[in-house]
């Protein structure tokens, strides 16, 4: 269950976190709803294809990649929306929408919207559609090592 292998990774490294389960929900704003959290404080999982290359891209659920500017900020000359088919099976036991935003773990190189960088906290999914994880930003700044964007806009 990826939850417990998140977790598993959390507590060896010595992170306070605050588990929130929920109803079921599959959108990013519903979560953010169902579980009584701001959708700007909610961060939602992006894959994407960098010049051939599966990467993750962290944004608030109320943010939507600026894909012409992304592109142009990597100097890639490829990004691209990463197919679930494609995917899914690089994340055992992750529910499609609800892969939490720990690339590293994956071997993927994972960026962050500008935005969402400057919260104290992040929430993300813990790979099912009913639970949450909530813990310090800089915690996850530090096991991550996420690359900051400025390509995402607001919806």
């Amino acid at each position: 269950m990826p939850a417990t292998k998140l977790k598993n990774l959390l507590e060896e490294n010595n992170i306070k976190y605050i588990t929130i389960l929920h109803d079921p929900a599959y959108t990013a704003q519903e979560k953010a709803e169902s579980a009584h959290v701001s959708g700007k404080d909610l961060a939602k999982t992006v894959l994407v294809k960098i010049d051939g290359v599966l990467s993750m891209v962290v944004l608030a659920a109320n943010e939507k990649l600026n894909f012409p500017n992304f592109k142009k900020e990597l100097d890639a000359s490829k990004v691209s929306l990463s197919d679930e088919k494609n995917f899914m099976s690089s994340f055992p036991g992750c529910e499609p929408g609800a892969i939490p935003p720990f690339g590293n773990i994956y071997g993927m190189d994972v960026y962050i919207s500008d935005a969402l960088s400057r919260d104290r906290e992040i929430v993300f999914n813990a790979g099912s559609h009913i639970e949450l994880i909530k813990l310090p930003m800089d915690d996850y700044f530090n096991i991550v090592s996420p690359r900051i964007i400025h390509s995402a806009d607001t919806i």
